[in-house]
């Protein structure tokens, strides 16, 4: 396994619309592999194919005891009154907001072996997987925002960008972070 560069806004491929999969292959199982680790690494609940660089219509998700790989996922029901609570998302780093969605959804697609699934989830799983299927339709969770919360949420991207010139995000696994502190109290 090994760490993905993360793609930041502003690069386009956060805007593509992704391609679905037409089989479930060992290179596919590889990749979903790599974007655990690199979700794991970054700290998050939820990764996006597009988060990336691919345009395969796919995402990870772990939340509590629920890991999942989902292939050409489509919502199926999203019910209940919409919630609103605050996201993040790790394209878009050190910048949060408030955004409602419904609190249950059934969601269809393939899983890690390529087999139909239908999952249904609530609370904060069934936001993640709202928020990781826009991203694989080109959607953000700043793209919910009103005028002024958009507009202030952009500039404070204006400022936080300036550390990914490359519009990637390079992270560190953390057993070479530990390995290289280890080596500094040398």
């Amino acid at each position: 396994m090994s760490l993905l560069e993360i793609h930041v806004l502003g690069s386009p491929v956060l805007r593509e619309p992704t391609k679905p999969v037409e089989a479930v292959t060992d290179e596919l199982r590889r990749l979903v592999d790599d974007m655990f680790e690199t979700m794991h690494a970054a700290k998050g609940i939820g990764l996006a194919a597009p988060q990336v660089g691919r345009l395969e219509r796919l995402f990870v998700a772990e939340v509590d005891e629920h890991k999942i790989a989902l292939f050409n996922p489509e919502i199926v029901s999203a019910t209940g009154k919409p919630v609103k609570a605050e996201e993040g998302c790790l394209s878009i780093p050190e910048i949060y907001g408030d955004v409602e969605r419904p609190p249950s959804v059934v969601v269809r697609g393939l899983d890690g072996e390529g087999q139909p699934v239908d999952l249904e989830a609530s609370g904060l799983l069934a936001r993640c997987f709202l928020h990781e299927i826009d991203h694989l339709h080109g959607r953000l969770f700043l793209d919910y925002f009103g005028v002024f919360k958009k507009r202030s949420a952009l500039a404070a991207w204006e400022r936080e960008k300036t550390k990914y010139p490359a519009l990637r995000r390079t992270l560190v696994a953390a057993k070479d972070l530990a390995e290289q502190h280890n080596e500094e109290a040398l």
